[in-house]
């Protein structure tokens, strides 16, 4: 058999050129069928790990990877639901109306004396005792010869220690040896409105810690135990309470709001435009609030004013 020594050559260019191409430009892909996986010498890419896996083997053939869409965060998402939630949610605003207090100053007290010489001052002597006013803070204090006083008409619990020196102090100037001892709050009062009205009839007669008697009184009395309180609940959801301190008139709000949220009448259209009234009017003042804020010098130290800075006002404590 003659070898052709043309057809050797034309077959040796073939297999140079071959392996030129192989070189520059890698094995081809197969066919989409195959899912996009490039086979070399047998081994798929899914059993290469991911660091030796060029990002293009994952793509399918003709395809460009596309922008990714951001990443949301869900707290973000949830924000408006949240901010919404906080709208609906009722303020309730509790105001201490009174707060009574009691000491004593350890010594006989001859009340005939603190009304003679005593300011601000009147004798009751059908009930055995000297009341005593105070302007700043505003309140009145009840005074027996025992040495025992009480003290009314505080708005809260420092206000009301404050005042009981003050009385103490006035005593001790009439010449009396005053001792401040055994101070402590007695009573607290407080008052607050629901956001609704309430059905007390129903109120009054699903929980048997209430007492409704309408021919004595228009409220319904509630008592608590823990903490120890009594609550007057009226239709128009107004409560007012009667606790031992403030921490305790809170508490008492919190434990009877879901009970009366429970028979809270429907709204009407009037309370409805009330609502959007108040809404709108807190918004700007949210705004203003946050956009001016009194600005302090740092070279300036902070100065803490307390009432007995003020000397003009001196007498009138008293």
């Amino acid at each position: 058999m003659k070898f052709d020594s043309r057809y050797y050559k034309s077959l040796k260019h073939a297999v140079v050129v071959m392996a030129t191409l192989i070189q520059e430009n890698g094995i081809k892909e197969l066919s989409k069928g195959n899912h996009g996986v490039v086979s070399n010498h047998g081994i798929s890419t899914h059993s290469v790990p991911s660091h030796m896996v060029p990002d293009h083997e994952y793509c399918e053939a003709g395809t460009t990877a596309g922008p990714q869409p951001p990443c949301t965060d869900v707290a973000d998402a949830a924000a408006p639901a949240a901010a919404e939630e906080e709208e609906e949610t009722p303020e309730i605003d509790i105001v201490i109306n009174n707060v009574v207090c009691s000491f004593s100053v350890k010594c006989h007290l001859n009340l005939r004396q603190i009304a003679l010489n005593g300011v601000n001052v009147e004798f009751r002597r059908e009930n055995g005792m000297v009341t005593m006013k105070l302007r700043r803070p505003y309140t009145t204090a009840s005074i027996w010869s025992s040495g025992r006083v009480t003290c009314t008409g505080a708005t809260s619990e420092d206000q009301a220690k404050v005042a009981a020196r003050r009385y103490a102090r006035a005593l001790q100037k009439l010449g009396f040896q005053v001792r401040f001892q055994n101070f402590r709050v007695v009573n607290v009062l407080g008052t607050c409105r629901m956001p609704f009205g309430i059905r007390i009839i129903a109120f009054s007669n699903k929980y048997k810690e209430a007492d409704y008697e309408p021919e004595l009184h228009p409220g319904v009395t509630y008592k608590l135990y823990n903490p120890k309180a009594t609550l007057k609940i009226f239709s128009t959801g107004g409560v007012t309470i009667t606790a031992r301190s403030v921490n305790d008139v809170q508490s008492a709000v919190e434990r009877i709001f879901p009970l009366v949220y429970e028979f809270r009448k429907p709204r009407t259209a009037a309370d409805e435009e009330l609502l959007r009234q108040k809404r709108a009017a807190r918004a700007p003042a949210a705004s203003a609030a946050a956009a001016v804020e009194p600005a302090r010098p740092p070279d300036d130290p902070m100065h803490l004013v307390t009432l007995s800075d003020d000397d003009a006002d001196h007498d009138a404590w008293e």
